[in-house]
């Protein structure tokens, strides 16, 4: 699936960039479908991977959704082709913000989510850069629309973020604060966010950096929970703080 987005240029003609993403893989629920999540792998990774994980989680209400990212050139890799939700240049506060592919990657999520039947809570998950994407996902449902402006259409009920950060943090409690019901929303969403103390990819400050600014801005059903020794990987401790966590939040029933 492809979506295209033009951004208007003063005085110059539309820039058009299309975005193709790869095959996405699905893992059925064993049980009751109670719960659908999206889960989203890092750079240079892809869907088929994600689900090879999560099949193994005892969570059989949970039907897993993993989409494969758009292969493009990443800035931060001097250039280099993989798959990747958005570009991105440096990890900071001060760097630029791929508004275009982050905007076109979570309207993809979504789409996904929109055909859940509706008696079905929906959520999304990932790891580092797809961690990114959960987060932006969460302002963007808090806020009621992408940052281009179109409406979000998905009702969230939980959001996850393993080693990632959140994109736009600078501008973000501005954004929330003007609407009472942004401020609602995004007081309503629960989101676990998980890092290692060790992660020398995305280091330990900007998941607690990105948990601030979050929390401050109005997502207060947020919990950050650090792994001593962790590096930029997952480990089975840390996929058991998830599973309980989901069966907490989502009140799954026949798990475990």
């Amino acid at each position: 699936m492809s979506y295209t987005h033009s951004n208007m240029c003063s005085g110059s003609r539309a820039a058009r960039r299309t975005f193709e993403f790869g095959r996405t893989h699905v893992v059925k629920p064993k049980g009751k479908h109670q719960a659908t999540i999206i889960w989203l792998h890092g750079l240079g990774d892809n869907g088929l991977s994600s689900s090879q994980l999560l099949e193994t989680l005892p969570l059989p209400n949970i039907k897993w959704i993993c989409p494969t990212a758009p292969t493009r050139p990443v800035a931060l890799l001097g250039g280099f082709t993989c798959t990747a939700w958005f570009d991105v240049g440096e990890l900071s506060e001060e760097g630029p913000d791929d508004w275009e592919g982050l905007d076109a990657s979570a309207a993809h999520i979504a789409n996904l989510l929109s055909t859940e039947p509706a008696d079905v809570k929906v959520g999304i998950g990932g790891f580092s850069m797809g961690a990114a994407i959960a987060l932006y996902s969460a302002t963007c449902f808090a806020m009621g629309r992408y940052g281009s402006g179109n409406p979000y259409p998905v009702n969230l009920r939980a959001v996850i973020g393993l080693s990632g950060w959140l994109p736009g943090s600078r501008s973000l409690r501005n954004k929330i604060e003007v609407s009472h019901e942004a401020v609602r929303r995004a007081a309503s969403l629960p989101i676990l966010l998980c890092h290692g103390s060790s992660d020398d990819v995305v280091p330990y400050k900007y998941g607690e950096k990105s948990a601030q600014s979050m929390s401050s801005s109005g997502f207060r059903y947020l919990a950050l929970k650090s792994f001593d020794g962790l590096g930029h990987y997952t480990i089975p401790k840390e996929m058991d703080e998830v599973c309980n966590w989901l069966i907490s939040r989502l009140g799954l029933e026949g798990s475990r």
